[in-house]
C-alpha cells in the first residue's frame, strides 16, 4: 500500500467514526518523523477511542498494522503510527493546548475537512 493510499483510508475511516477537523499535514521534506500527520478531534473517550477502532480496523483490513499506539486507555490524546502515515485523534481542548497545527504551521495543509 502507498503513503497515499494510506493516507486516504486513514482520512475515510475517520470521517466515517465522524471525526471532527480532520488535517492532513504534508510533512515531507519537512522531517524523518513521517510523511504525513492526520490530526482529528472527538468529543468523548468513547468516541475518540471507536475514531481509533475505525481507522485500525480499515487499516488492517488492508493488511497495515500500527507499529505503536499510545494514549488509547486515557482516549485524550490517541497516537496511531503506522510509520510514513500519523494519526493523532485528540480531544478539542488536547489539540489547541499542545497546538501541533501551529508547531508544524510550515506544513502544507493538504486537505481540511469538517464531519457534519
Amino acid at each position: 500500500m502507498t503513503t497515499e493510499q494510506k493516507r486516504e483510508m486513514v482520512v475515510h475511516a475517520a470521517e466515517d467514526a465522524k471525526a471532527e477537523r480532520i488535517n492532513v499535514l504534508d510533512l515531507r521534506g519537512k522531517t524523518l518523523i513521517a510523511d504525513y500527520f492526520i490530526i482529528c478531534s472527538g468529543n468523548s473517550d468513547v468516541h475518540i477511542r471507536s475514531i481509533a477502532d475505525k481507522i485500525q480496523d480499515a487499516l488492517r483490513d488492508a493488511g497495515e498494522r500500527a507499529m505503536h499506539v499510545e494514549g488509547y486507555r486515557e482516549a485524550n490524546w490517541v497516537l496511531l503510527d503506522y510509520g510514513d502515515v500519523v494519526v493523532h485523534i485528540m480531544r478539542e481542548d488536547a489539540r489547541r493546548h499542545y497546538g501541533l497545527e501551529a508547531f508544524w504551521e510550515n506544513a502544507p495543509l493538504i486537505e481540511s475537512l469538517r464531519s457534519k
